[in-house]
């Protein structure tokens, strides 16, 4: 899933590529796609992209004044083209699901792998009638993310897991499953570390990883091209998706802890004191 630093690297990419340029046509190949109706989809042929933002995990596309916002969701990618292909797709064939053409030949595809169809797409006057974008919490990487802040996050989180809250958007906007994993680990925590009972230096030491983490994140993402983001994405990662390898830094096997439509993975000896999490299909922690 794209989280953070790609939708701000792909932004940056299309405020790069995209601004200035006129929206001569919008191809829908799932009807399912699009979120709302007015206005519709068509109000944008054209109308000149001035501006891209990102809002959490969705990308804001500013079309004098209507918005094209985006949720990639978790299979969702933007694949961009200097050359477009000028055909109308055929519905329902493939990963496509809409297809931007801009005035000078290029453009963009919004696309989605797997059978689980999450990619949104808004068409709104104004990005915060979007609804998960109106209830998106802080901003990690903004001035008003705070040590502060985040000790009254994590206690009014109560005993939910620190997993869960540092992936819950209304709470901090743009972490997901992978980012959470990475940063749990280089703060030495266990995913299911209840929230409120973090000491003063854990809060501190998880504040510093978390910014830290999502801007070297972002620094490694900026300037590259679209296609080349996931790639960059997966190879950093030290321990999310690298069930079964060695730890960078203890050499301990990576653990996965299974969900029934999610998985996650850690360190036991770099985050749970060499404890071993049961996958939470079956049973729960093992004492």
């Amino acid at each position: 899933m794209p989280e953070l630093p790609e939708v701000e690297a792909l932004g940056a990419f299309l405020r790069e590529n995209a601004v200035g340029k006129v929206v001569t046509r919008v191809d829908v190949a799932a009807i399912s796609v699009l979120k709302t109706f007015d206005p519709p989809v068509t109000a944008l042929g054209g109308l000149t992209v001035t501006a891209v933002s990102r809002h959490g995990k969705f990308l804001d596309i500013d079309c004098d004044g209507v918005h094209l916002v985006v949720h990639l969701a978790r299979a969702g990618w933007l694949r961009w083209s200097d050359s477009i292909s000028p055909r109308p797709p055929k519905p329902g064939k493939g990963p496509l699901a809409m297809r931007v053409h801009l005035s000078d030949g290029s453009g963009f595809d919004l696309t989605e792998a797997g059978t689980r169809k999450k990619l949104a797409v808004y068409v709104v006057r104004d990005a915060s009638e979007v609804p998960g974008i109106a209830r998106l919490g802080v901003d990690p990487l903004s001035p008003e993310f705070t040590p502060d802040r985040l000790r009254a996050l994590l206690t009014d989180a109560g005993r939910s897991r620190i997993k869960g809250v540092l992936r819950d958007q209304s709470v901090i906007a743009g972490i997901g499953n992978a980012y959470s994993d990475e940063v749990l680990h280089a703060a030495r925590l266990s995913p299911f570390h209840p929230a409120s009972t973090l000491a003063d230096d854990d809060v501190s030491r998880l504040h510093e990883v978390i910014v830290g983490e999502l801007s070297s994140a972002l620094s490694r993402a900026t300037g590259l091209a679209a296609r080349d983001l996931k790639d960059s994405k997966r190879t950093s990662m030290r321990v999310h998706g690298r069930t079964g390898e060695a730890c960078p830094v203890c050499q301990d096997t990576v653990r996965e802890v299974s969900f029934s439509d999610s998985s996650f993975q850690y360190c036991p000896t770099c985050q749970t004191g060499g404890k071993v999490l049961a996958d939470r299909r079956l049973s729960r922690l093992l004492k």
